[in-house]
This record gives C-alpha cells, sequence and structure tokens, in this order.
C-alpha cells in the first residue's frame, strides 16, 4: 500500500509494507498516472489491485493508492491493464505475405511460396512488412516478441523495430543449405555469419536496449553443420541468444534423421547448442529423449497453437511439458500461417486445443496468462525487467475494456478467465512500451497506419513480379 502527502514542491511516497518513503519531483520528469483500473500485476503474490498506477520515464514508479500531479493522467475506470503481452515467435518479414500462402502444410508453404516471397523482398517492402506487423501487435497490446527476419534487407526491419517503440529480441534469419532453398534465400557460410555479427554490432542494444540481437539460424534442414556450430560459438561471445525451429512437421524431422542421422533437438544437443539462450520454435514431435533434453539444460520452447493448427502440423505436448518445468511461453509466427497476430487469439487457441485431450483442467486461464506474460519475459531472459507490473520495471503494459458484450457480465467472473477465454485483440485501449504510449483509443502513435497500408498494398505487387510466382 502506498500513501503520500506533498513536501514542497514533490510529492512523498510512503510504502508501509517496506516502510520507507521517497520523493517525486513532479516537474523533473515525465509522468504518466493510469487512474481507477483493475490492475493485473503478475507479481509473485498475484496480486489483482484495484487502484492506480505510475509511470514515470520508463519505468513503474508505484502501484496502488497512488494520486500526484502528472504529465498525463488516463482515466481507466472500468478497465483492466495487464503486464504487456510477449511473443516468443514472430516473422515481422512475412507480415506483407498474409492470406497469401492459405490451405498447404509446411514444406510447401515455405518452397512454394514464402521462401520465393521472402527471397523477392527489397528494403522498402520489408521496412512497411515490419511497421505492418508491428502496428496490429500494438493494436492487440502485445509490446514484446522475438523476431525472426529473413536473409536479406534485415537492417530494415531493425530500423522499422527501433522507430515503432517496440521491444524486440531480433536476428537475420541464417540459411546456407538445403534443397528447395531458391537461390535468392541461399547463402554462403561465411557471408551469413559477417553480415549476423556486424547487425549484431550495430544494433544490439539500440533503442534504449529495446533491441537485442538473436541468431536466427532457419531450422537444421537449411543450416549446414558448420554455421551451427560458428553459431553455437559466437552466441557464446557474444552473449546473445538463438532462436530456430525445431520438431514442427513429420516431414521436416524425417529431413533431418535422413540427413543428420538424429532427431532435432538430439542434434542440436550434440552440436552443443541446447543451453538455456536456445529458443525453439513450435517442438511438437518431441520424443520422450528430447523432452528430457529439453528439461535438462534449460531449452526454451515457443508454442504457436493457431499457426500448428492451420499448417496441419499438430498439437504440441504443452502440459506435460509444463509439468517436467519445461519454460514455455506462446507467439503467433508469421501472419501467412496465421493470419492474424492477435495474442488473444492465441491464449485462447492454446487453452482450448489441450482440453479435449487432457480434460477441462489441463490449460487453465491463469497458466496459459502467465506463459503470454511472465513465460515470454523469461524466454527474452527479461523477467527482471518486464512481465509483470511492479514498482522498478519497465513500463510495458496493455489496457483492455472488458465492458463489452462478449465479456458481460463482469460480476463473479474470473479475471484471468475473461482475459484468456472472452478478450480479445480489439478490446485493447491503449498499449505502452518503455514509458511511452504507442497506441490509445484506436490510433497508432508512432506509426503512420494510413501510409503503412498504402504503402504494403504497393509492395506486394512488385515482390510478386520479382518472385516469379503465379497468384
Amino acid at each position: 500500500m502506498l500513501g503520500f502527502f506533498p513536501y514542497g514542491q514533490a510529492v512523498i511516497f510512503f510504502d508501509v509494507k517496506k516502510g520507507e518513503a521517497f520523493p517525486y519531483w513532479g516537474d523533473k520528469m515525465s509522468t504518466i498516472l493510469i487512474k481507477d483500473a483493475v490492475i493485473v500485476t503478475m507479481n509473485a503474490g498475484r496480486e489483482i489491485v484495484h487502484g492506480n498506477l505510475l509511470v514515470e520515464d520508463n519505468l513503474i514508479k508505484a502501484i496502488g493508492q497512488v494520486e500526484c500531479a502528472a504529465d498525463k493522467v488516463v482515466e481507466a475506470r472500468g478497465q483492466v491493464v495487464i503486464p504487456g503481452l510477449v511473443q516468443t515467435h514472430i516473422h515481422l518479414c512475412q507480415s506483407l505475405f498474409r492470406g497469401q500462402a492459405d490451405d498447404l502444410e509446411l514444406l510447401d508453404w515455405l518452397k512454394l511460396r514464402i521462401w520465393p516471397l521472402e527471397g523477392a523482398h527489397d528494403s522498402e517492402s520489408l521496412y512497411y512488412s515490419a511497421l505492418l506487423g508491428t502496428g496490429e501487435l500494438f493494436r492487440s497490446g502485445t509490446t514484446a516478441i522475438i523476431d525472426m527476419e529473413t536473409v536479406n534487407h534485415t537492417e530494415a526491419a531493425f530500423q522499422a523495430i527501433a522507430e515503432s517503440g517496440l521491444r524486440a529480441v531480433s536476428g537475420k534469419c541464417m540459411m546456407d543449405w538445403g534443397a528447395g532453398v531458391p537461390a535468392s534465400l541461399l547463402e554462403n557460410t561465411e557471408e551469413s555469419l559477417r553480415k549476423s555479427v556486424d547487425l549484431l554490432e550495430k544494433w544490439h542494444g539500440q533503442g534504449n536496449g529495446r533491441l537485442q540481437y538473436a541468431f536466427a539460424p532457419r531450422f537444421a534442414i537449411s543450416c549446414s553443420e558448420e554455421l551451427l556450430l560458428q553459431v553455437r560459438d559466437l552466441a557464446r561471445q557474444y552473449k546473445v541468444k538463438v532462436h530456430t525451429h525445431a520438431s514442427e512437421n513429420r516431414g521436416e524431422i524425417a529431413v533431418v534423421q535422413e540427413e543428420r542421422k538424429m532427431r532435432n533437438v538430439v542434434y542440436f544437443d550434440h552440436l552443443g547448442m541446447a543451453n538455456e539462450d536456445l529458443i525453439l520454435a513450435h517442438c511438437i514431435w518431441l520424443d520422450d529423449e528430447e523432452m528430457e533434453i529439453i528439461r535438462r539444460t534449460g531449452v526454451k520452447v515457443a508454442h504457436c497453437p493457431s499457426s500448428n493448427l492451420k499448417l496441419a502440423s499438430g498439437i504440441a505436448k504443452i502440459p506435460e511439458m509444463l509439468s517436467k518445468g519445461i519454460q514455455v511461453s506462446i507467439g503467433a509466427d508469421g501472419a501467412p500461417c496465421n493470419n492474424n497476430l492477435d495474442q488473444f487469439t492465441e491464449l485462447r487457441t492454446a487453452a482450448l486445443i489441450q482440453k479435449p485431450v487432457h480434460g477441462p483442467t489441463a490449460m487453465p486461464a491463469w497458466q496459459t496468462f502467465e506463459l503470454a506474460t511472465l513465460g515470454g519475459a523469461k524466454a527474452m531472459g527479461l523477467e527482471r525487467e518486464t512481465g509483470s507490473l511492479e514498482a522498478g520495471k519497465k513500463a510495458d503494459l496493455a489496457m483492455v475494456d472488458l465492458r463489452k458484450l462478449h465479456c458481460t457480465p463482469m460480476e463473479g467472473s474470473d479475471i484471468y478467465a475473461q482475459l484468456v477465454y472472452q478478450a480479445r485483440g480489439s478490446d485493447v485501449t491503449l498499449t505502452m512500451v518503455d514509458g511511452r504510449v504507442v497506441y490509445e483509443n484506436g490510433a497508432l502513435t508512432t506509426i503512420d497506419e494510413a501510409e503503412v497500408i498504402n504503402k504494403c498494398n504497393q509492395a506486394i505487387k512488385r515482390v510478386y513480379q520479382r518472385a516469379g510466382i503465379t497468384r
């Protein structure tokens, strides 16, 4: 509980629990006060607070009965403030290709559509693709992502991320091997490594630390063993993460077994890549040995339920992973294999698909919501900075209006159930990243939405023409 009283030109906050007092000098810093909200903190006690939240510069300063002058006051009566949602597997480079690769299984989806289209990107098309995805993320309450870009023009995507205000762990896709990879994406090993390191050294830590680099080898069947071994060593040298795909599709697994004589996760472990800094997207078709490797080494799993359903890839064994203590988080994947980037859709889907198999108590709402907040922050290595609403953490948050027909009645309802089973991305009224309002009441504040839509509609035409594929 926080009390306050005036002292000269300052306001003194007093934390009753800690017995500590601290001043706020209102004329010294940029402040935002969110008033009269239901605040879902996701702190250690999982407290639900009815009150105010004070943001000072890019940090949460106080939560509770906070009253003071502020540069901006947001009236939030009847609304819910939540930690900014975290998506741990996104391809911003593919946002431009929404609706261009439907009703295909993974390898055909890649070889017939996505790889040729990615290879036909230019700097401008990639820049606006990244802004397109980012705008959608902001509109639906996502504040942080783990992103895999395409092979070429990655700097344009990083520029879009930096300008928009998004928090991201991102990297250039790496592809130096594999049948069916178009010439526009197939790299020389050393060149792929050099470009990745150049991007890391330029962009890692940019945007007040919001943008961090991760090495992003696409998956085992498009990366040589030489490249993977060097990625392992460079990730250790630079102390950054590695983000790749694994065990998404049975056809993919068969190719890995034929070429590398091991299953995906066993192979990564054999190479010395399996550790707490490895993020594996999908992990649907794991056997017992792979599950144990992931548990033992602390590898992070990014679950993409809608993508896995749409590509007919399968349903990951998430309840079993969670029971073993494996760190799981949630992401939408790319727009062409999902068609939207709304994390509320992923929350609902992630919870529902497990219940017919494991029973109604599998993936309860509170646990699913945790995967999309603290779980995502842990995958990014940022659980001390984001993923929950606590004094001293980054001001990454979203405000959700549950006063809608599809959320009524609120009285007597469990707040986590409302957020997971009833809320939609369109219910978000405000999104804040690093203390900056990036979306409020229907308007993006850091992205010109009309320009992005216009530029993307132009870009898809020339990308198709360059790719040489028939619509």
